[in-house]
């Protein structure tokens, strides 16, 4: 059974520092591309970030450029995204997803197959 499982989230100080975890079973995700997304209360989901299934590609939401930072090692299963200087704004529930292939891209707004559970990021003094 395909399966993704984040980790990492919890509560921060603005201007401070996260590193998401999105750790796959049940499959290897050499092929897959794959997304962080987040989603606060009262509002919709959103793509913050996007990477190839090679990992040579990567897209970000304007609202994250030069502070968030995606990366992956298919080698251990697993996709990061680095938070840093993050914003009270940048509260939220963050899910991973993967894309069935033969997609490899980073079009965040893409169909994506397979989701996490989420983790709860919140910025507050």
């Amino acid at each position: 059974q395909l399966q993704l499982v984040e980790s990492g989230g919890g509560l921060v100080q603005p201007g401070g520092s996260l590193r998401l975890s999105c750790a796959a079973s049940g499959f290897t995700l050499d092929y897959y591309a794959i997304g962080w997304f987040r989603q606060a209360p009262g509002k919709e989901r959103e793509g913050v970030s996007c990477i190839s299934s090679s990992g040579g590609s990567t897209n970000y939401a304007d609202s994250v450029k030069g502070r968030f930072t995606i990366s992956r090692d298919n080698a251990k299963n697993t996709v990061w995204l680095q938070m840093n200087s993050l914003k009270p704004e940048d509260t939220a529930v963050y899910y991973c997803a993967a894309v069935d292939p033969p997609y490899s891209g980073t079009y965040c707004a893409h169909e994506y197959d397979y989701w996490g559970q989420g983790t709860q990021v919140t910025v507050s003094s």
